[in-house]
């Protein structure tokens, strides 16, 4: 009740009141003490960088710096978690411009480019079928070779689809395959020459969009070339992209990639090839090429650059296309224009 300083509590004993007290000042054991240098990344053991070491000692390897992947499969391109797919950590190409290929696994898109792909006998490592997708030839032919290889089939939704394939037009099927595998300069004549056939090759110069050099696969495969050459430095290689548009070419033309285009080019012309540039500036059109019916090696330069100064130096032949009210053709549209003149000379020689 009010007022009853008897009950428990009520009053406060002597000497039980709170006061400040004084700091620790290194003086008791609460006294702050030092920890150290910050270690370094690797040694952390929840950092990312100490768990790449770790997986890299189990693997047998040499581990990473901190901050630096070394395989596309570490660390998925479109940033989401892969778990669950088939193959996690693929790299698709997507709507926000081309990337460059990293020497990861792919994503092929498209039921062309999947069809073509698999009758190619490319290595799959996972397959992706939309939920409730229209069925045509194209989509049965796909289930049916996964089938009898048995590979991994997944079936999701079209948002994950469109996820994984990071904006791609994907016709509602997908395909995990490895890193592309490039061929030599000398494994291109050697497939012409088994065919019996005077080596027709095409060498890009500076073309740096992944969709110009699948144009040129699917061009170099409907006329006949034996291989595409590639610098390895500033231009594009056989990703995603390309293997989309070319429409399942990527399967069956060979690509050499070489460190130094011009050296290549001499090694072709040291073989018997004639290396013919393309160049508004030519001095013979493409359909009246006289060396057309012999070994030809066709050089196509960048739509904006065209041919660099020692490409075009190393060339024994500078043709042109005649084209009117536009200034230059992309590198895709100009090889398959030459593409097919070749190979129209070449049939009128027989």
């Amino acid at each position: 009740m009010a007022g009853n300083s008897q009950r428990r509590g009520a009053t406060r004993k002597a000497g039980s009141k709170k006061t400040a007290t004084a700091g620790t000042g290194g003086k008791n054991r609460r006294a702050l003490e030092g920890r150290g240098p910050t270690p370094k990344a690797e040694d952390r053991p929840y950092h990312v960088a100490a768990k790449r070491r770790a997986q890299a000692e189990r693997a047998g390897g040499r581990p990473e710096r901190a901050g630096v992947v070394r395989d596309s499969a570490a660390r998925p391109a479109t940033g989401r978690p892969s778990s669950g797919r088939p193959g996690s950590g693929p790299r698709a190409a997507g709507g926000r411009g081309p990337k460059a290929s990293t020497g990861g696994p792919e994503i092929v898109t498209g039921r062309n480019s999947v069809v073509e792909a698999l009758r190619a006998g490319v290595p799959c490592t996972g397959v992706w079928v939309a939920h409730r997708i229209e069925a045509d030839e194209r989509v049965r032919e796909i289930l049916k070779v996964v089938t009898d290889r048995g590979l991994p089939l997944l079936e999701v939704t079209k948002p994950e689809l469109d996820r994984l394939t990071d904006g791609m037009v994907h016709q509602g099927v997908a395909i995990q395959v490895p890193a592309y595998a490039y061929v030599g300069l000398d494994e291109i004549l050697d497939a012409a020459a088994r065919a019996g056939e005077r080596p027709l090759v095409v060498a890009l110069d500076g073309v740096t969009d992944p969709r110009n050099l699948g144009a040129v696969l699917r061009s170099a495969a409907a006329f006949g070339a034996h291989g595409v050459v590639v610098p390895e430095r500033r231009a594009a290689g056989v990703t995603a992209s390309a293997w989309k548009v070319s429409a399942g070419a990527a399967a069956r033309v060979p690509v050499a990639r070489v460190t130094n285009l011009v050296r290549a080019l001499i090694e072709l012309r040291d073989a018997g090839c004639t290396v013919v540039g393309l160049d508004g500036g030519g001095t013979v059109a493409v359909g009246e090429l006289d060396v057309a019916t012999d070994p030809v090696v066709l050089v196509v330069g960048s739509e904006g650059k065209g041919l660099g100064r020692l490409v075009r130096e190393t060339c024994d032949v500078v043709a042109a296309i005649p084209i009117r009210d536009v200034e230059s053709l992309n590198a895709g549209v100009a090889a398959g224009i030459s593409l097919y003149e070749v190979a129209r000379l070449r049939d009128a020689g027989r």
